[in-house]
């Protein structure tokens, strides 16, 4: 069968993770969907796979239950099952910032990918890529300053090391499906950082919307499924 792949997450307040745990096993735990999904009282971070219908069923429950935004989901496809098995997982974040109390939903200023373009050309923007270095190793935008962290966990001691908010006015962010530069951008402006930018939707939404020969990515995205790595030709119809 030909698996449909949805990516997403959502920043959202969890009463009661396990609760919602229970449910989605209940409702999906003898279906063909495979993944991760994890959950959070902070929100929840998945990317799935099954058959259309089945991710279909799945995200309208997760739109009913934890307020997903449908519009928001990045989806591709796959000839063969991308991941081996289903887990719904509860855990403390969704994305990780140890020692780091961060306001997620505070995050900087959302670009749309048909925008995104236009402001990483600007000279005095800082684009950079918030994604570890075995990711950006893969792939990145052109221009684009590559932190070496082997951990997202580590990105707080390389702005505190590295950045400067006199120098660094204007920054640029992205990651994989935008998780980690919205929690990323929340933590850019805590630490006094004046215009922080994020692209919504991260490098997948980009590659979906952004015609191959307009594009300012090279190489291809890192993606965390037995797919290995994705370009604008995995989203082509």
């Amino acid at each position: 069968m030909t698996y449909t792949i949805a990516a997403f997450y959502r920043f959202v307040h969890i009463p009661e993770p396990a609760v919602l745990r229970e449910q989605l096993l209940a409702s999906f735990g003898d279906s063909d969907l495979l993944g991760t999904l994890l959950i959070a009282g902070e929100g929840i971070n998945g990317t799935m796979a099954g058959s259309a219908a089945t991710i279909g069923r799945l995200l309208q429950s997760l739109s009913e239950r934890a307020g997903l935004d449908l519009a928001e989901v990045k989806f591709s496809s796959s000839e063969e099952p991308p991941f081996k098995r289903l887990k719904f997982k509860v855990k403390a974040e969704i994305i990780t910032f140890r020692n780091v109390a961060v306001d997620p939903t505070k995050p900087g200023q959302y670009v749309e990918p048909q925008e995104w373009n236009a402001l990483i050309s600007d000279p005095d923007v800082l684009v950079l890529d918030t994604r570890n270095t075995y990711e950006t190793e893969v792939g990145t935008f052109a221009g684009a300053v590559t932190p070496e962290i082997e951990n997202f966990s580590d990105f707080v001691t390389y702005v505190r090391e590295n950045l400067d908010t006199a120098k660094h006015r204007k920054v640029a962010m992205f990651c994989t499906g935008g998780i980690r530069c919205e929690k990323a951008s929340a933590f850019m402006l805590q630490e006094g950082f004046e215009e922080v930018y994020h692209l919504k939707g991260g490098i997948l939404k980009y590659l979906e919307k952004t015609p191959k020969h307009d594009s300012k990515w090279q190489n291809e995205c890192y993606v965390f499924d037995r797919r290995t790595s994705v370009d604008h030709d995995t989203f082509e119809d």
